[in-house]
């Protein structure tokens, strides 16, 4: 069996942030070549590892067809799997796509090599917002491109169930989902979290009108507490069931990623369910993210991937992906006219000039700190 365009029937998480498994395949089985330090393999290979579902498999296929240079597609679902291979430093991949609050420790850990920007023309078309973005994370741009812009977390819901439950339900604050008063009222229909400390954990920080990216142990502490309180009305915690639970009908309160809300909608309509479903940023703010483009240190074939991701950044390849994962791309002005109506008039998907403002985006987490937030959230998921 061929190792590229896996089929996967059940998208794993995204942006998980608590590790999920370990079994990978090894590209090596699949032709990729060995990943020795500074290799320049001539082979018409590119081995690439990301989030499962995240790259339309024709975009694959025709990079293929017009320069002869085969995908070797492997995947992960959490950026802590990505990074346990970066940081051992026996990585057989020649693109990895890291979440931007992960990216920043790890050029710090010396994991990626420096971008030969002459090799890619098409940076012209990333849009200026997240070139700036991306440089709070990466100075000067040097290791990482952008690939897809922000995703935010936030509330998606079934727009006739919580109506039927709570008329004036606060759908625009996270009240929806740390008031316990007001979270009860939805235990019958299904509530959902996703299992994602960091992004969970931020959105609880902005209730609180804390610093979303406070590394205080009082913070969380607090934040243990409020999540402790709404615990008994949670049914499932998980980042890679929820939305197709929101699709069909099963949940009708998540908190979860802006990209899967919207995908959640697509599938109800094609599987003509007659789900109404909604997404809100809340007023308080939210954490905000978007993950990056990049080559490691010990890549095989960094022209291959060079002309990758240069392929990537053409308007319409970019629209072609955005409009099959349903996420925004970062070449978000040039690739516009290629977008289906549906999303560029999304406000989930790109958000408002005053939205965008409430948005805090992810930083790096310390270790120590880190290792807080994991005590915590196992003890959290684990409390009934």
């Amino acid at each position: 069996m061929g190792c590229a365009h896996r089929s996967h029937a059940a998208r794993p998480a995204r942006r998980a942030t608590a590790p999920a498994g370990l079994a990978l395949v090894l590209l090596a089985a699949c032709g990729g070549g060995p990943g020795g330090a500074g290799g320049h393999s001539t082979e018409k290979v590119v081995n690439l590892y990301n989030w499962a579902d995240y790259m339309d498999p024709a975009v694959l296929q025709d990079f293929e067809k017009e320069y002869g240079i085969h995908v070797n597609y492997d995947v992960y679902d959490s950026n802590e799997i990505l990074e346990t291979k970066l940081l051992a430093g026996h990585s057989t991949y020649d693109i990895v796509v890291p979440s931007a609050y992960f990216l920043e420790h790890e050029i710090a850990a010396g994991v990626y090599q420096k971008l030969d920007k002459s090799q890619l023309p098409n940076l012209k078309n990333v849009e200026p917002e997240v070139t700036a973005g991306l440089a709070a994370y990466d100075p000067g741009n040097q290791y990482a491109v952008g690939y897809m812009w922000l995703s935010t977390t936030g509330i998606g819901y079934n727009v006739p169930e919580i109506r039927a439950r709570l008329p004036d339900a606060p759908v625009d604050s996270w009240r929806m989902f740390f008031d316990p008063q007001v979270l009860s009222k939805f235990k019958d229909c299904g509530v959902a979290m996703l299992d994602a400390p960091i992004n969970v954990v931020g959105a609880a920080l902005a209730y609180l009108r804390r610093d979303p990216n406070s590394e205080s142990p009082q913070d969380l502490a607090a934040v243990e507490k409020l999540l402790y309180a709404v615990r008994p009305y949670v049914r499932s915690v998980n980042s890679a069931q929820y939305f197709g639970d929101l699709a069909n009908g099963d949940l009708c309160l998540v908190l979860g990623w802006s990209g899967d809300i919207v995908l959640s909608r697509a599938r109800a309509r094609e599987a003509g369910k007659k789900v109404q479903l909604a997404f809100s940023i809340p007023r308080e703010g939210t954490v905000s993210n978007f993950d990056v483009l990049a080559i490691p240190a010990g890549a095989a074939h960094p022209r291959n991937a060079h002309l990758f991701i240069n392929y990537l950044l053409r308007p319409e390849v970019a629209a072609r992906n955005t409009n099959s994962i349903m996420y925004a791309n970062s070449v978000i002005t040039a690739s516009m006219p290629w977008l289906t109506d549906s999303l560029r008039n999304d406000p989930a998907v790109y958000p408002p000039r005053e939205v965008r403002d409430r948005l805090v985006p992810s930083r790096a987490k310390s270790p120590q700190y880190t290792r807080l937030l994991m005590h915590m959230w196992t003890r959290f998921k684990s409390h009934t």
